[in-house]
């Protein structure tokens, strides 16, 4: 978290931006973990910083739906809960249904061949089995297809969610035995914007966002039951 930091500290952003991008970040990719308590001390400390910055960049999460304030405890990581994931996953299932059967009629060639370089660019980051360059790729490869739509609002839509997206999606990432499902998932979605074949577009981009809930909710029921024990 620290390196982020310091990677972002040459960007002409107030500091405070830059406290929220690294604290995000850090709980996006699961770097603070869901329910873990955001102490400002304990985080100004970590990040070499005063209280202030933290104090704020804590109110900004909590506006996003990443922190949750907790009464006697204070901030804590929201958690990754099935209600959450669903009310998350069922709208972004529809707009990528959307987009796909868009880009089947709206994508131009150079866009075409960015996605095929993207499906590409996807599978050399698997070989990588780093969890955080794989869901880079995985979000450069589904950007193309949202661009290619065209339409601003459905681009705004997407760009609204893909905060909370990428929580879950990093979490789908990072389990390997996915990897190749999604690897074959990629490719039927972008041959079928190369057929121009609306319905297995759509169909394709639907499977996909249901079988990350699948495997999401295992992991959360999983996680539930382990911390029972």
């Amino acid at each position: 978290m620290q390196d982020f930091l310091q990677s972002n500290m040459d960007e002409f952003l107030p500091l405070r931006d830059v406290v929220f991008n690294t604290l995000r970040q850090a709980i996006l990719t699961g770097e603070l973990k869901p329910g873990e308590r955001l102490m400002e001390i304990h985080l100004a400390d970590r990040l070499g910083v005063s209280r202030t910055p933290i104090r704020e960049a804590i109110r900004k999460l909590e506006l996003e739906g990443l922190v949750t304030m907790i009464p006697r405890r204070g901030a804590e990581v929201a958690q990754i809960t099935e209600k959450s994931m669903k009310d998350v996953l069922e709208v972004r299932r529809a707009l990528d249904a959307l987009c796909a059967e868009l880009a089947c009629d709206r994508i131009t060639d150079e866009e075409l061949e960015n996605l095929r370089l993207a499906c590409d660019a996807f599978e050399t980051a698997v070989k990588t089995k780093d969890a955080k360059k794989i869901a880079q790729a995985d979000v450069a490869l589904h950007d193309i297809i949202v661009r290619a739509t065209g339409n601003q609002r459905l681009i705004q839509l997407v760009n609204n969610l893909s905060e909370q997206m990428y929580r879950y999606r990093f979490e789908y990432i990072k389990d390997s035995s996915q990897h190749q499902n999604l690897i074959d998932e990629h490719r039927i979605i972008y041959q079928s914007i190369v057929c121009k074949d609306k319905k297995t577009a759509a169909d394709a981009a639907r499977t996909h966002i249901d079988n990350q809930e699948k495997a999401i909710m295992c992991q959360i029921r999983l996680d539930r039951e382990n911390g029972k024990k």
